[in-house]
C-alpha cells in the first residue's frame, strides 16, 4: 500500500503572495520615508523663507535712518509688521529690556533668555524645546552708536510638525490599506494563474495505466495554456503508445496461442521411440516455429511503426526504386509483371526507400495470392498534386466494398485464397509505412478490373545545400558542390 507523499514547505501561491506583500510593503515604506524627508525639508525651507523676509524688512527699515535709538527702531518695526500665527517678534535692547508682539510668556522663561543671550551679540539661529513644542529662534543684531540690540524672530514649529505628522499618519493608513488590497489581489490572481497547475496535478494523479483519456482544459493564450497544450500532447503520445503496446500484447497473445497449443499437443503425444513419428513431428513443429517467427516479426514491425527511428528518409530515385521492386517481385510468382512508371517522376524524392520497397513488395505478394499463374500485375507510380502515388494493380477478383477498409487493419482479411498461410498483417504494415511518411494506403474503388491498391505519400524534394567554399586555387563553381543535397526529416516520425 502506497501513501501519498506529504508536501513540504509553503505553496507557490503563498510564496507569491508573501513576496508581493513584502515588495509592496517595502516600496510603500520607502515612499513614506521619502515623502517625510521631502516635506520636512520643504517645511524647513518655508520657515527659513518667512524668517528671512522679516529680517530683510527689518534691515530695510534700519537703512531709512528715521529712528534715533535702537528702541525706536525696534518699536517702529514691531508696530509696522504683523507676524504670522506661528511667529513671535521680540525686540531685545542692550540692557535686557524687551519689546514683543504679540505678548507671550515664553520670553520670560530663563531657558529662553539663556538661549538668546549669545544670539543678540553674534546673530544666528538656535532651537529650543518648550512646553508648547519646539521653537526656532533667529536673531538679527543691530547697533546705533553705543546702543546695541537685536530683533528676534521666534517660530513655533509644533503646529507645522503636527500637520506633517497627521499627513504621515494618513499616508500610513492609506499605505496599509493599499498593501492589504494589493496582497489580496495577488493572492486572487496567483490562485487563478496557478489553477491550471492544480488541475494538472489532479489530472496527473488521476491518470493510470488503464485510463489515459483525460485531458486538461485549454483556456486563454498564455504560458500556462502553452504548458497545458504541451502536457495534453504528451498525454496523447502516452495514450497512443500504451494503446499500441496493449494491442501488440493482445495480438501476440491471441495469435501465438494456437501455434503454441499445436506445439504442446504434438509434443505431449510424441512417441520418442518411433523415429518416423519423431521426424514427422519435428518437421511440423519447425514449420509452426517458422510461422511464429514470421508473426512475431510482423508484430514487431507494426509496434515500431510509431517510433521516431522507424523511418530513415533520404534522397531516393523513385524510378530506380520501382524498377528494383519489379525485379524483386517477379520472384514471388509466375505472373505477367508490368512497370507503369510515369516519365514525369522527379529524379529524387525524400523518403525511406527500404520501407517503400517493403510496402510495395507486400502489395505485390498480396496480388500474387489473389491471381492465377500468368495473371497481370502492374507496379507503377506517378506524382499527383505534390503526392507520390504508388500502386499495385492485379487482374484478380478484386476487393468487395465492405472489405476495402478492413483489410488494412491488423488481422483484417477478406476472401482467403487456398493455401494462404498469412496472418492478415501484410496490408496493416503497408498502412503503417504510409502513415509514418504522412500518407495513406487504400483500395482504389475506380479500378475497372481486379484490385488496385494504392500507397500515397508526400512528394518531398531535397533541398540544395549552399556550395562549399572554394579551395585555394579551385573553381568555385565545382559541379560536385551543386550535386550535394540536404535531406529533410519527416515530422510524423
Amino acid at each position: 500500500m502506497t501513501t501519498e507523499p506529504t508536501r513540504a514547505g509553503l505553496s507557490v501561491r503563498t510564496r507569491i503572495t508573501a513576496a508581493v506583500a513584502l515588495l509592496v510593503t517595502v516600496a510603500l515604506a520607502g515612499a513614506g520615508l521619502i515623502v517625510h524627508w521631502v516635506e520636512s525639508r520643504a517645511l524647513t525651507e518655508t520657515v527659513q523663507g518667512e524668517v528671512e523676509q522679516e529680517l530683510d524688512e527689518f534691515v530695510a527699515l534700519q537703512r531709512t535712518g528715521d529712528f534715533a535709538t535702537v528702541r525706536d527702531l525696534l518699536e517702529g518695526f514691531l508696530t509696522r509688521n504683523v507676524p504670522d500665527d506661528d511667529e513671535l517678534l521680540v525686540g531685545w535692547i542692550g540692557d535686557g529690556t524687551l519689546v514683543q508682539f504679540p505678548e507671550d510668556d515664553l520670553v520670560d522663561e530663563p531657558a529662553f533668555q539663556e538661549a538668546v543671550a549669545p544670539l543678540v551679540v553674534d546673530g544666528g539661529t538656535t532651537y529650543l524645546d518648550t512646553d508648547g513644542g519646539e521653537v526656532r529662534i533667529t536673531a538679527q543684531p543691530v547697533a546705533q552708536g553705543s546702543q546695541r540690540g537685536a530683533l528676534l524672530v521666534v517660530t513655533y514649529l509644533a503646529e507645522d510638525r503636527a500637520e506633517l505628522g497627521q499627513t504621515m499618519r494618513t499616508y500610513t493608513l492609506v499605505a496599509l490599506l493599499s498593501a492589504a488590497l494589493v496582497t489580496a489581489t495577488a493572492a486572487w490572481v496567483s490562485g487563478r494563474l496557478l489553477r491550471p497547475l492544480r488541475t494538472l496535478h489532479q489530472a496527473a494523479d488521476s491518470i493510470t495505466a488503464t485510463d489515459l483519456s483525460r485531458r486538461l482544459p485549454e483556456r486563454g493564450n498564455d504560458d500556462i495554456t502553452a504548458l497545458t497544450r504541451t502536457v495534453n500532447g504528451m498525454l496523447d503520445r502516452l495514450e497512443h503508445a500504451f494503446a499500441g503496446q496493449r494491442q501488440f500484447l493482445d495480438d501476440a497473445g491471441h495469435e501465438l496461442r494456437t501455434p503454441l497449443t499445436v506445439l504442446r499437443g504434438h509434443l505431449e503425444l510424441l512417441d520418442p521411440t518411433n523415429p518416423q513419428e519423431v521426424a514427422e513431428t519435428r518437421a511440423l513443429l519447425l514449420d509452426e516455429v517458422d510461422r511464429m517467427a514470421r508473426l512475431v516479426g510482423d508484430l514487431i514491425v507494426l509496434a515500431k511503426s510509431d517510433r521516431p527511428d522507424f523511418l530513415s528518409p533520404g534522397a531516393t530515385d523513385p524510378s530506380a526504386l520501382l524498377a528494383a521492386v519489379l525485379t524483386k517481385a517477379s520472384a514471388l510468382g509466375e505472373r505477367h509483371w508490368v512497370l507503369e512508371a510515369s516519365p514525369e517522376l522527379p529524379a529524387e524524392l525524400v523518403l525511406d526507400g527500404q520501407r517503400i520497397t517493403q510496402a510495395l513488395l507486400a502489395l505485390a505478394d498480396n496480388a500474387v495470392k489473389h491471381t492465377a499463374p500468368g495473371g497481370r500485375i502492374a507496379i507503377g507510380a506517378t506524382v499527383v498534386d505534390a503526392t507520390l502515388r504508388c500502386w499495385v494493380h492485379d487482374d484478380g477478383a478484386g476487393v468487395a466494398p465492405e472489405d476495402r477498409e478492413r483489410i488494412f487493419g491488423r488481422f483484417g482479411r477478406a476472401v482467403v485464397p487456398e493455401g494462404d498461410e498469412g496472418f492478415g498483417l501484410g496490408l496493416s504494415i503497408v498502412s503503417a509505412i504510409a502513415q509514418a511518411h504522412g500518407g495513406t494506403a487504400y483500395v482504389d474503388g475506380a479500378a475497372a478490373r481486379g484490385a488496385r491498391l494504392v500507397l500515397d505519400v508526400p512528394a518531398v524534394l531535397p533541398l540544395p545545400l549552399p556550395p562549399r567554399p572554394a579551395a585555394p586555387g579551385g573553381d568555385p563553381g565545382d559541379p560536385a558542390d551543386a550535386e550535394r543535397t540536404q535531406v529533410l526529416t519527416w515530422p510524423t516520425s
